[in-house]
């Protein structure tokens, strides 16, 4: 049973987006390795942008330089 876990800035990530990223990695998985699509699990974790950072800053304040 496979288990992809994104973990994703929520800035333009609509339910489109995701119902379509979750259906194209099971595809992807069930295509490439031969996994089983009905035992696919894939987990979106969307993180504010003050929660993530990058070289010692948040992604916030790199995205507003």
């Amino acid at each position: 049973m496979p288990l992809v876990n994104f973990k994703l800035t929520s800035e333009g990530l609509t339910a489109d987006k995701k119902r379509t990223l979750i259906a194209k990695v099971t595809e992807l998985l069930a295509t490439e390795l031969g996994k089983n699509p009905d035992t696919t699990i894939v987990i979106i974790d969307e993180v504010e942008t003050d929660n993530w950072g990058i070289a010692g800053e948040s992604v916030t304040d790199r995205r507003q330089k």
